[in-house]
């Protein structure tokens, strides 16, 4: 009992300190780790088991963890190790690509295939948005992307904060469709066995439905905003995609490189090869590439967001060892009556409200025990669950101005370049296309599942 209150209470905390934002996130999720490893583990449980469990080295070593042909990935409680290693070859893959401008290449080549025009840029740049973020995290793409639009905007005098708003939303929506396009899929991804495929069929199904439907939402609600203002700009100011890239044979390998990152992924279940596996050869890749370049590259990776994901899985660990998330999912089953359809709303629901307000990443993370426990009490398979999860997690967070880093680097952007997002603009535009995409996802996986 003392134990589950002190790993709560360190849980609660933890949450409260990210939500205010005053300390650094990295920093609060290694501070509760710690504290869960000395005081609920130690002190309370006094079991080395449970620390041993939590921080779950010997998952590194099994011959599943790298290649797992014929059966699942291996997965247990604690700190996901499978998620730490993929997220840091993607980050070493993008910092690669970043150095040689393909994803500003990208951006002004897609601007000159439409000739520059406001409407055919908005409708484009949703769409790459949201198939940049399939394969690529969602803050990276807005942050190339954003930037572009706002240098654009300029040019040919437009507004740009629509497109930045529904940049942002396409990218959250798109990173619900692969399993390596958002990290809360990445977590449950590989907690649960998780393949890009499986994600690809079944969220990828819903974000492809729910994309047509925004894009027709966005663009009845924006069109008049992006009138251009003032006589057109003479066509030899246009950047030139070329100027964009910084190192023709960097740009060549950085695309290859991009390009069997995406194949493997879509065939691992086939190869048998993780994304443990993936992650690091990808990243291994990359570096032997560009030797001149290692330090550079190495440099740029967001080694906090890693440390992040370590505390976090650790304190989750702690609700995990002491019971309460058996707890949870059993007030679950209990206030459902044991309904399918009613438990599969509340995870869609309760998921994105909550990711609303405080990050989805920590909420993904406890909920994937507890949706575990779910669907061996109330006879769904997990899978369903799992896609109930991604889709509340992963757009809930579109909903408000802090729901998800995208949209905090987006408005960011957006505000330095003169033009303020506040929120109420923000959820007055947004926060119905959130509701829009929830409902057709709950439609969906009540037609498709039950």
């Amino acid at each position: 009992m003392i134990a589950q209150i002190a790993a709560v209470s360190i849980f609660v905390v933890m949450f409260g300190l990210i939500i205010t934002e005053k300390i650094e996130r990295y920093i609060i999720t290694l501070i509760g780790a710690a504290l869960t490893l000395i005081v609920v583990f130690g002190l309370c449980m006094q079991s080395l088991d449970a620390i041993w469990n939590t921080l779950n080295f010997a998952a590194i070593f099994r011959p599943d963890f790298w290649y797992a042909v014929g059966q699942e990935e291996s997965s247990s409680g604690g700190i996901n190790w499978a998620t730490i290693l993929f997220l840091a070859g993607m980050m070493v893959m993008v910092e690669g690509m970043a150095r040689v401008g393909f994803f500003r290449w990208l951006c002004i080549r897609i601007a000159k295939l439409v000739h520059y025009k406001t409407i055919p840029l908005f409708l484009t740049f949703m769409i790459m948005s949201a198939i940049l973020a399939m394969f690529i995290d969602s803050i990276t793409v807005i942050l190339f992307l954003a930037a572009v639009t706002i240098e654009l905007s300029r040019l040919l005098r437009f507004n740009p904060v629509p497109m930045v708003l529904t940049e942002i939303f396409c990218a959250n929506l798109g990173g619900s469709a692969t399993m390596c396009g958002d990290p809360p899929n990445i977590i449950i991804g590989t907690s649960l066995g998780l393949s890009f495929t499986d994600f690809l069929t079944n969220t990828g199904a819903i974000a492809g439905l729910s994309l047509v439907a925004v894009i027709v939402y966005f663009y009845f609600l924006f069109r008049k905003d992006l009138r251009t203002e003032g006589d057109p700009p003479d066509p030899k100011d246009y950047p030139n995609p070329k100027e964009a890239i910084t190192n023709k044979r960097g740009f060549i390998i950085s695309t290859v490189i991009f390009l069997l990152a995406v194949v493997l992924l879509i065939t691992h279940a086939q190869t048998g090869l993780t994304v443990s596996f993936i992650g690091v050869f990808i990243a291994l890749l990359t570096l032997v590439t560009a030797p001149r370049h290692i330090p550079e590259i190495l440099k740029r990776v967001d080694y906090r967001t890693l440390l992040f994901f370590v505390g976090l899985f650790v304190v989750v660990g702690g609700l995990e060892q002491t019971g309460i998330l058996d707890i949870v999912a059993g007030f679950i089953k209990d206030i459902s009556g044991g309904n399918l359809m009613l438990v599969i709303t509340i995870v869609i629901w309760v998921s994105a409200i909550a990711s609303a307000f405080v990050d989805n990443i920590p909420f993904a993370a406890t909920m994937i025990p507890v949706i575990t426990e779910l669907a061996g009490t109330v006879g769904v398979h997990i899978n369903v669950l799992a896609w109930a999860l991604s889709m509340g997690t992963d757009i809930g967070g579109s909903a408000t101005p802090i729901g998800a880093s995208a949209n905090v680097v987006g408005t960011s952007l957006a505000a330095k370049a003169g033009h303020p997002i506040g929120w109420k603009t923000y959820c007055l535009k947004i926060a119905p296309a959130t509701v829009l995409v929830l409902i057709i996802s709950t439609l969906f996986i009540f037609v498709r599942y039950l």
